[in-house]
């Protein structure tokens, strides 16, 4: 028995064009990248950069400089669990700099809050302000490539990680290219990091986009951001400047996304002026623009009016080249080692909230130890109706009954909501029963947390470079236990459970949920429809668990 709910729609794609220039254009493809081993204008000239240099000479640098004597070095800190609230504090941060901004994403869309968060970082330009982005080429869509169009602005440099030689938009040409130059490809830039001056810094786990803020009623990723305010801004920048200054940063101008002939640059510039038909971007009868304006949440963060919780955290990222580093080619940083160090000290209670659970020999271990010591482990991730992506719950499926047998809690979020009490978003749009846990989190005996945007899986531990902090601080933690209390309820989620289903059977899993106020038990598992569970049913039959 299962609850069927209509498709999510992840993510568009653009349709296919005429057959014989798709083999044209994929022949010439894969002659160029048969050979391609290094990233496409990897010899084209850049300038290296750095973060400013004093950004207490920066209003937002002064007035955290100060604040942060008076808390003994500490740095200020705020989660943002409410979707809008991570879109509106990036275009009032914008709105705000003074000197430099430094984006870092694996996504940035195209779609009303990307063209928006791309205006305002146009007008900063307009205004002086020197602009950096950089962005992963791994799951560029068409219409992503509005914000390469910014780089016509002497202010502002685009720099694009590790890109694919194919710079449309088929699926079928990026998957060839992929299959044919896959060693190369496969390795991604999932960072999520967004810096003002220096001074002050969103990281966690969201991406830019509509879905990335709980605003499309089509799709929403709950995610967290934590607001950082103090000394961990500028060492959040040290991390930006080692990957904007590496050999897989490529200037957009290398890949012919952003020539500057005149005619060009004119083209350009009329595409990137700011868009009046964005300024009417409503949800749910709100208007996002004049909520900008409005300067909430950002002036509560500046002024006090919203408390900053002062505490010691640690950096923690992988270095840009950590393929190497993983390989013994090259010394390095690996951001996994210290969250596994954090977990492995925990003496009372471990929470894991991820979207993909896919963990390897090490990461399964550390998990059996902690059991064998009788501390409990708490797991909160994405079931089947929620799963953006199929593939990596087709790897989670192999975990539930062991996770279960050594005494760990599980628990799979729900797309439909019973109630939005820590989901982040409203009533209105988690009625289309579209709801996707997004966030990556660890707290560590109620008293510490990791917040960033590395996945507990094999890609994030492997194959992507990630970023993130480990706070030393007791009530962040239980705020974040809060949450993770919120949706673990089971008016949110599913329960697993191992029941025998008659006298001498093996264990079954069942799921355990409240529907309408009463207690409902699956014994198969709850999916959108048959064909979903069919699907993933076919993919947890390859042997691609490095992959997941």
């Amino acid at each position: 028995m299962a609850r069927v709910l209509p498709a999510m729609n992840v993510e568009p794609r653009e349709k296919s064009s005429h057959p014989v220039s798709h083999f044209v254009v994929a022949s010439t493809v894969l002659l160029v990248i048969s050979c391609s081993t290094i990233p496409p204008g990897a010899d084209y000239p850049k300038v290296p950069s750095t973060a400013l240099v004093h950004p207490e000479e920066t209003r937002l640098g002064g007035q955290f400089k100060v604040a942060s004597q008076a808390h003994s070095g500490q740095s200020g800190f705020r989660i943002l669990s409410v979707g809008v609230d991570g879109f509106l504090a990036r275009a009032q941060m914008i709105d705000a700099a003074e000197q430099t901004l430094d984006l870092q994403y694996y996504i940035f869309r195209g779609d009303e809050t990307g063209r928006l968060i791309t205006d305002a970082l146009l007008r900063a330009a307009n205004r002086g302000v020197r602009v950096r982005v950089l962005v992963d080429d791994g799951d560029t869509l068409k219409g992503d490539e509005q914000l390469v169009a910014l780089d016509v602005n002497p202010k502002i440099e685009i720099r694009i990680f590790n890109p694919f030689v194919y710079r449309g938009h088929s699926k079928t040409l990026r998957t060839l290219e992929f299959l044919f130059n896959w060693s190369r490809l496969d390795y991604r830039m999932h960072n999520k990091l967004f810096v003002a001056d220096n001074s002050i810094a969103l990281v966690g786990g969201r991406n830019i986009g509509n879905q990335y803020f709980q605003m499309d009623p089509d799709s929403q990723f709950a995610d967290d951001d934590v607001f950082v305010a103090g000394p961990v801004a500028a060492r959040l920048s040290a991390t930006f400047d080692q990957y904007w200054n590496s050999a897989l940063a490529i200037p957009a101008q290398a890949l012919g996304q952003a020539r500057r002939s005149p005619a060009h640059v004119a083209s350009r510039r009329e595409q990137v002026r700011p868009r009046q038909q964005l300024r009417t971007l409503q949800t749910e009868g709100i208007d996002y623009v004049q909520r900008i304006a409005a300067g909430e949440p950002y002036t509560g963060l500046i002024s006090g009016r919203l408390a900053l919780v002062w505490a010691n955290a640690q950096v923690i990222a992988d270095s840009p080249e950590k393929k190497k580093v993983l390989q013994g080619e090259r010394a390095g940083r690996l951001m996994a080692r210290p969250v596994a160090d954090a977990t492995r000290a925990v003496q009372t209670e471990l929470l894991v909230i991820t979207p993909y659970f896919v963990p390897g020999d090490k990461e399964l271990q550390l998990l059996t130890d902690l059991r064998k010591r009788d501390i409990p482990v708490r797991i909160l991730t994405n079931s089947l109706e929620s799963a953006p992506d199929l593939i990596a719950h087709s790897g989670y499926m192999h975990y539930r009954k062991g996770l279960l047998r050594d005494g760990a809690e599980v628990h799979e979020v729900r797309a439909l909501l019973g109630t939005t009490r820590g989901s982040g978003q409203t009533a209105t749009v988690s009625r289309h029963g579209n709801y996707s846990l997004h966030a990556k989190l660890f707290v560590f005996d109620r008293q510490g947390l990791f917040v960033g945007s590395m996945n507990f899986d094999q890609r994030s531990l492997q194959l992507n470079t990630e970023v993130g902090l480990i706070i030393d601080n007791a009530e962040l933690a239980q705020q974040t236990v809060v949450r993770f209390e919120a949706m673990a309820q089971r008016e949110n989620s599913y329960v697993l459970a191992l029941r025998p289903m008659r006298s001498g059977s093996r264990p079954r899993l069942v799921w355990q949920t409240l529907e309408n106020g009463q207690a409902v038990e699956y014994t198969r598992e709850p999916a959108r429809s048959i064909w979903q569970r069919i699907k993933v049913r076919i993919l947890s039959w390859l042997p691609i668990g490095g992959e997941l």
